[in-house]
């Protein structure tokens, strides 16, 4: 497909997408209120007494769980596309590096026990973040060889580090004496926007902008980690450099969004597949067409999460899961695929 007509087809419909989710909800709003409303935001302008509680709704509730949700699906489809590439395996995503189950530990910390209460409404995230950055480091020192970074450990350490932080997060749950905060911790583990705040999008925005500018200027290094070391060798590329730097942007990126979404998983992982097979292996088009899809993704995933069992909410990793699974399996099936389009 070319690419033009791709992005400019996404970029068209992810600021439609937002307007949409700001709209849609439990509590009924007309979409007039709700131009109006999104409208004043912008500009400034005067609302009356009648207003306000819609203009709350939509702009101080929905509107930046909108945005947040599309700098998420950005994020960890970003991340799954240099995941992919750092350990040379389509089946890799963001949560490989054990980074997410790094993460809830330090949530449930906070959300169970009060952990640093004294940060008040940054507990969460910042608690979360760090013990991403932890476990990023336990991984990386279990992973390191004398030879090197060797894709393959990165997987293994990963994935058994993740087992590990599962049972310290599920022990945690268990020892936990309010059932109100046990639930909470699992809506976090399953994946929610629902906390999202002015607060929290700049943040998250900042580091997925960050780690994208990074990805983006390294695209044809990408390129040639993904023909294996030998090939990125005789093009002038050092592997092991290029691994640590990817290390570190996708565990830093995956932190900073796990700690103001919980674990949403499967789009990492079905995205920069979806991305490959409609503009080919080329890191420099997928790394553009990616974070795009990723964000309507997630945008309207949030959307259902919120009407299917409106007033209830659903868990978003539930739905990027349930939808997740069929949509690869579909692509899969029409068209035969391997890493790096091979």
């Amino acid at each position: 497909m070319p690419l033009s007509v791709l992005v400019g087809g996404l970029a068209a419909v992810l600021p439609v997408s937002v307007v949409c989710c700001a709209g849609l909800g439990a509590a009924g709003i007309s979409w007039a209120e709700v131009l109006h409303c999104l409208w004043a935001g912008l500009t400034g302008g005067v609302l009356s007494p009648r207003q306000v509680p819609a203009y709350t709704i939509v702009w101080e509730l929905r509107l930046p769980r909108a945005l947040l949700a599309s700098v998420v699906g950005a994020g960890l489809s970003t991340v799954g596309v240099a995941v992919q590439a750092l350990v040379r395996n389509s089946l890799a995503d963001p949560y490989v590096l054990g980074v997410s189950s790094g993460a809830a530990v330090g949530a449930n910390a906070v959300l169970l026990f009060g952990a640093l209460g004294a940060l008040g409404i940054w507990a969460l995230s910042t608690t979360a973040f760090l013990s991403a950055l932890l476990a990023m480091l336990l991984v990386y020192a279990v992973a390191r060889t004398p030879h090197g970074l060797v894709p393959l450990r990165f997987v293994l350490a990963g994935t058994a580090l993740s087992y590990g932080f599962s049972a310290v997060t599920a022990f945690m749950v268990f020892a936990a004496e309010r059932g109100e905060a046990a639930r909470s911790a699992m809506m976090w583990l399953l994946g929610s926007l629902g906390g999202a705040g002015w607060s929290a999008v700049p943040i998250a925005a900042g580091a997925v902008f960050g780690g994208l500018g990074h990805l983006m200027w390294s695209a044809r290094r990408l390129n040639a980690l993904a023909m294996g070391d030998e090939v990125a060798t005789a093009l002038g590329v050092d592997p092991d450099r290029l691994r640590r730097e990817l290390f570190l942007v996708c565990a830093a990126v995956t932190g900073a969004v796990v700690a103001v979404s919980g674990a949403i998983g499967f789009v990492g992982l079905m995205v920069p597949h979806a991305a490959r097979m409609l503009v080919g292996a080329d890191h420099r088009r997928v790394l553009v067409v990616a974070p795009l899809a990723g964000a309507v993704l997630l945008v309207w995933v949030d959307i259902l999460s919120r009407v299917l069992l409106a007033p209830a909410e659903l868990p978003v990793g539930v739905l990027t899961a349930a939808l997740g699974v069929p949509c690869f399996l579909l692509l899969m099936r029409r068209r035969s695929y391997s890493f790096g389009g091979l």
